[in-house]
């Protein structure tokens, strides 16, 4: 298991930017491909963005794809989400998770099932 603790919410009009962070502790980081999730108020959580372990293959739902970018800093235990271009759409508590699974190097997964680590959540809101 790896303990995951997100950072970076917070309030943010429309248009702005915010970069969330997951501190990752435990076992060895690099070994998971990582997903970033979110839930709006009323509605089930959703799929937001996956990075493969390595850091070299990308996958993003279709409504943020140019605007939000995963990156992952191995050496330093580190994932990332740097969000752009924020819609009130977007306002959700985000989650970043561990993708239990074993996969290959470039392989990534969207399903919420083959997550089996979660951080505790951090809320974004996107004033219009």
């Amino acid at each position: 298991q790896v303990q995951l603790v997100e950072s970076g919410g917070g309030l943010v009009q429309a248009g702005g930017s915010l970069r969330l962070s997951c501190a990752a502790s435990g076992r060895t980081f690099s070994s998971y491909a990582m997903g970033w999730f979110r839930q709006a108020p009323g509605k089930e959580r959703e799929f937001v963005a996956a990075i493969s372990r390595s850091g070299g293959n990308t996958y993003y739902m279709d409504s943020v794809k140019g605007r939000f970018t995963i990156s992952r800093d191995n050496a330093k235990n580190r994932l990332y989400l740097q969000m752009n271009s924020l819609k009130p759409q977007d306002t959700a508590v985000y989650y970043c998770a561990a993708d239990s699974t074993a996969r290959g190097t470039m392989s990534l997964s969207d399903r919420e099932s083959d997550f089996g680590s979660w951080g505790q959540g951090i809320q974004v809101t996107v004033s219009s």
